[in-house]
Parts: structure tokens; C-alpha cells; sequence
């Protein structure tokens, strides 16, 4: 994502934030779809790459070129992203029944 484009998200969201966080907190009453649940293990399986990628360094240490550049080495690893959120389907769809366990008052 180019720097422009970056300002402008921001800008956008700053705007929506009062919104999103109302409609944020009646979803997160409610169990989350299949196709949420592929896009929580599709981050989570970006957020492991990442590490691997920087190491010891921080995302948010980086400059905005560098988060450019990991952006571009993660857009050629799309395969073994979607590999690495296969195998963490069934962790993320435990992690959401346990949730709505809890805050329906469960053990």
C-alpha cells in the first residue's frame, strides 16, 4: 500500500470510527461466519510469516517503505499463506465457540 493511499485509509476511518465501533460491538455478540473465520486465519497466518520475515524487529518499527517491501514479499507467498490458515482452521474455530461460551455466561 503506497503512502497516499495509506493517508487517505486513514483519513476515511477517522471518520467511520463512532460507526464501526457500534456496529463492532453488536457482532461481537453474534458467532462469526464461515468466511470470518477464513479471514481470521488468513491474518493470523500473515501475522506468523511476518514474524518469521522480520524476526526480531517490530511491523511497527518499520519505515514505510519497509512495510511496503513486506507487503510485496507477502503478495508472492499467497500459496503458503493459504496452506498456513488451512491448518489453523480448526484452532480459530475453537477459539470462537469458547468465546461465545464465555460470554454467554459458560465454562
Amino acid at each position: 500500500m503506497s503512502k497516499a493511499a495509506r493517508m487517505k485509509m486513514s483519513r476515511k476511518m477517522k471518520q467511520k470510527a463512532k460507526q464501526i465501533a457500534k456496529k463492532k460491538a453488536i457482532s461481537l455478540k453474534r458467532k462469526a461466519s464461515p468466511e470470518k473465520l477464513k479471514l481470521r486465519s488468513v491474518k493470523k497466518a500473515r501475522d506468523i510469516l511476518t514474524k518469521k520475515i522480520l524476526k526480531d524487529k517490530s511491523k511497527s518499527d518499520l519505515s514505510i517503505a519497509g512495510r511496503e517491501t513486506l507487503e510485496k514479499r507477502l503478495a508472492k507467498k499467497k500459496a503458503v499463506i493459504q496452506k498456513i490458515a488451512k491448518k489453523l482452521m480448526p484452532k480459530i474455530k475453537k477459539a470462537e465457540t469458547e468465546r461465545l461460551a464465555k460470554l454467554r455466561g459458560g465454562e
